[in-house]
């Protein structure tokens, strides 16, 4: 009996321990670096994985990386060496950090956790490692060695691509804690936090529009609000509704080729915030977008943080499963490449409907997302009558080529037969006229001028012979 309210007592306790969550909901809020889960990674692995350099302890140690440690290393000494300052204020200034960029990562393992000088020497080396390879983009080279193989000008044209694809994977973050610690002790606390967001976007974001932007969690934070950052002077467009109007438009995606069809145009948008879409008389407005190798993994790994992270948004999932709803088939991404839309820096157009496909597995949009308003003003645009008898043309007749030839002899067959019936029809109603007593207006025909006399010649007189 003992044993028995031994155990009770046990499970109770033990119980009541996972009924309180005060303390597992401010981890919740700390969490931002996250573990894709395997049903994620199993569509795509290779998307999720850092191919050069990693940045903190998911994918540290792995053999394929091992390679750039050394450089690591070395970024240490040029950032200690170029200010002058001492190891020692560095690791302090981390140090005071330490729990909280330990709550940062969700499943931080218990190597990582039990060993307070490992980890923050991870900090350290990659904070610094990566401070350096982002001052490549908007700094001198003054400073690195000529031959550097990563900071050096050959380093920038050939290394650094794929490292800026590496940053912004979502289990290969940093904190931007370290960066913010980092560039604070560099200038002494004269830089702040907008200075470093502002050359974080520099090197991942070239041309990134200029705006404040809030402190972020980490490198992937940040660039995903400079892509949806709106344009405080730009407003959306709404629809003016009468009489329920929208309420009655159904909820299908229509493709590109489809809603040119219908006489809607498509107009490259002047802003290249990914919320710059609207609809508005008859004009389908869309930011441009650039399609190279690093979108997908860029553009899957914004939309598993948005995934993952609570209260980060969906506008980014919402855009391209809205991107995916209207390319269809290749005919589509040509008609947004000729509009100067799409900007395809990967080969075929096929290449970019596949790429679309693989990024809307699995995803939905929000319905509360402005993307289905405009989607629905499309739709109403669209079901009008005459736009609607239009597009059924389109299609029909010439989108075919051989349909196309068909109504062309068609019509030519009519003319020609229109042309022989009238010259038919001519001489037998230019003979009937002649006979008739009264004109075609009704009225009594004028009589006939008479014939013109021939001219009479003057009588020759014969002279008389005397």
């Amino acid at each position: 009996m003992d044993d028995e309210k031994r155990l009770l007592i046990e499970v109770t306790e033990e119980l009541q321990s996972l009924a309180d969550t005060s303390l597992q909901n401010v981890l919740w809020d700390k969490r931002s670096i996250y573990k894709i889960p395997a049903s994620v990674t199993a569509l795509n692995n290779t998307a999720y994985m850092p191919q050069t350099v990693s940045f903190g302890p998911y994918h540290h140690g792995e053999d394929h990386l091992k390679p750039m440690e050394e450089h690591k290393q070395r970024a240490l000494t040029y950032y200690l060496n170029r200010g002058g300052r001492r190891l020692q204020a560095v690791v302090e200034s981390l140090n005071d950090e330490i729990q909280v960029l330990k709550n940062s990562y969700d499943m931080l393992g218990e190597s990582w956790k039990d060993d307070k000088n490992k980890f923050l020497q991870l900090m350290i080396l990659d904070g610094c490692f990566m401070m350096e390879i982002i001052r490549l983009a908007s700094h001198s080279l003054d400073g690195y060695a000529a031959n550097d193989p990563i900071f050096s000008s050959h380093g920038r044209l050939y290394i650094a691509p794929y490292i800026r694809r590496d940053m912004l994977l979502l289990e290969n973050q940093l904190p931007m804690l370290v960066l913010y610690k980092l560039f604070a002790l560099e200038s002494n606390g004269a830089q702040d936090e907008e200075f470093v967001n502002q050359l974080v976007l520099n090197f991942c974001y070239p041309n990134a529009p200029v705006s404040k932007l809030d402190k972020s969690l980490h490198v992937l934070d940040l660039y995903r609000k400079s892509l949806i950052l709106e344009d405080p002077a730009r407003k959306m467009r709404l629809p003016r509704v009468t009489g329920g109007l929208l309420n009655d438009v159904n909820d299908i995606f229509r493709s590109a080729t489809e809603i040119n069809d219908a006489g809607i145009q498509f107009k490259k948008g002047k802003t290249k915030s990914l919320r710059g879409i609207s609809f508005h008389i008859g004009v389908l407005e869309l930011p441009v977008i650039v399609v190279d190798v690093a979108t997908e993994a860029t553009f899957l790994n914004l939309i598993a943080f948005e995934r993952l992270h609570v209260g980060a948004g969906n506008e980014v999932t919402s855009y391209v499963f809205f991107m995916n709803s209207i390319i269809d088939n290749e005919r589509d991404v040509a008609l947004l490449h000729s509009r100067g839309i799409i900007q395809n820096a990967i080969g075929s157009d096929t290449a970019v409907v596949e790429l679309f496909n693989s990024l809307s597995k699995d995803i939905a949009m929000d319905p509360d997302s402005s993307l289905r308003l405009v989607n629905m003003q499309v739709n109403a645009f669209c079901q009008m009558p005459w736009n609607e008898w239009r597009a059924n043309l389109i299609h029909t007749y010439f989108r075919n080529p051989w349909a196309l030839l068909s109504v062309i002899a068609a019509f030519i067959l009519f003319a020609l037969t229109g042309a022989h019936t009238v010259y038919s029809i001519i001489p037998y109603y230019n003979s009937n006229y002649s006979t008739l007593p009264f004109s075609p207006t009704g009225l009594a025909a004028p009589p006939p001028l008479p014939p013109p006399h021939p001219p009479r010649t003057p009588p020759r007189w014969k002279s008389k012979k005397p």
